[in-house]
């Protein structure tokens, strides 16, 4: 999809597709009109927008939401009605929308009532949804941005794939590498189901993690790592060894958390995974820009421990002969 927008990399900067949902009107004003939810998603997910197809919902599916498989060129994709997802009583619409998109190495389109525009904004501008109750759906809102005197309500999409298409890492079985030194990771991701999956990967195979909700609470830690580092005349290795660190968050992306963290002169060695739902080939030239040293998608974090023992183990390697940072 060819927004004619065009971002640099390290800017903490997004664009979001906003669309919307029209739901029953509030009840007790009949006369008011429809209910307007606005949502919004990142453009880098979505292929296109379509007209909706004839689609019924479809007895005996595993979720009220499916409406059915359609073909669109060399694909065969699900179509997700997001007002069942998010029960939304939806106003019966002569046609709506589909938005088709592509992450985590699936095609899926969702029908939702119409599309608005494309925004430009700024992780900072992006309110966490702490404290905001929604309805239903509160596990697939990742922010809200506020824009012509109402909020988009920005949706993790890969929540709700999750949701209707589970698939869990066996932490019944052994681990398939187990590290045999300690190594200290600083883990960011918004969301708290990566979280807690990241956490008991790494620690299954020996390795430490400290996790954070975003880019902002990682860079702050790592500030605060560096001062003390340097206070006591100690490596920062005594305190964090990697960065791993998700794309897309509130308040500070993995770019900018990048961008920082190699601009340090005690924390630029130290190396960095990132890891997102849409790597492509403009994506991962994004984070090599900022010195990104290894880039994965979402669906090869169970890789993560022996990615990070083997980046540590070089970075270890080099910092042996490495004199200290002048400062």
């Amino acid at each position: 999809m060819d927004t004619g927008i065009l971002l640099e990399t390290g800017t903490n900067e997004l664009e979001i597709l906003e669309f919307h949902i029209d739901g029953e009107p509030v009840e007790g004003t009949p006369d008011s009109g429809p209910q307007r939810h606005s949502f919004g998603v990142n453009v880098a997910k979505v292929m296109e927008v379509i007209e909706s197809p004839e689609l019924e919902p479809q007895p005996g599916a595993a979720h009220p939401s499916f409406r059915g498989l359609i073909p669109l060129r060399s694909h065969i994709l699900p179509v997700i009605d997001l007002s069942v997802w998010l029960d939304i009583k939806k106003t019966p619409a002569q046609r709506d929308n589909v938005i088709v998109t592509e992450f985590s190495k699936t095609v899926t389109g969702f029908v939702v009532s119409g599309v608005t525009g494309i925004h430009r904004v700024g992780w900072p501008e992006v309110i966490p949804p702490d404290g905001y109750m929604p309805k239903t759906g509160i596990q697939a809102i990742i922010g809200l941005v506020e824009r012509d005197g109402h909020f988009i309500q920005l949706l993790d999409l890969e929540t709700i794939i999750a949701d209707l298409s589970p698939e869990e890492i066996d932490f019944t079985q052994p681990p398939s590498v187990m590290a045999d030194r300690e190594i200290k990771a600083l883990v960011a991701d918004d969301s708290a189901t990566i979280r807690l999956m990241l956490k008991k990967t790494l620690e299954r195979s020996g390795i430490i993690p400290t996790v954070v909700g975003n880019g902002d609470e990682a860079m702050h830690a790592l500030r605060d790592i560096s001062a003390k580092a340097q206070a006591e005349g100690r490596p920062v290795t005594d305190f964090v060894d990697i960065l791993i660190s998700d794309i897309e968050m509130p308040l500070m992306d993995g770019f900018s958390l990048t961008k920082f963290l190699k601009r340090e002169p005690f924390l630029k060695n130290l190396p960095v995974i990132l890891y997102s739902s849409i790597i492509t080939d403009e994506l991962r030239h994004k984070g090599d820009s900022v010195g990104a040293d290894l880039q994965i998608a979402k669906p090869d974090l169970e890789r993560l421990p022996e990615m990070a023992m083997r980046l540590t183990a070089e970075a270890a390697g080099r910092n042996a002969k490495r004199s200290p940072p002048d400062v």
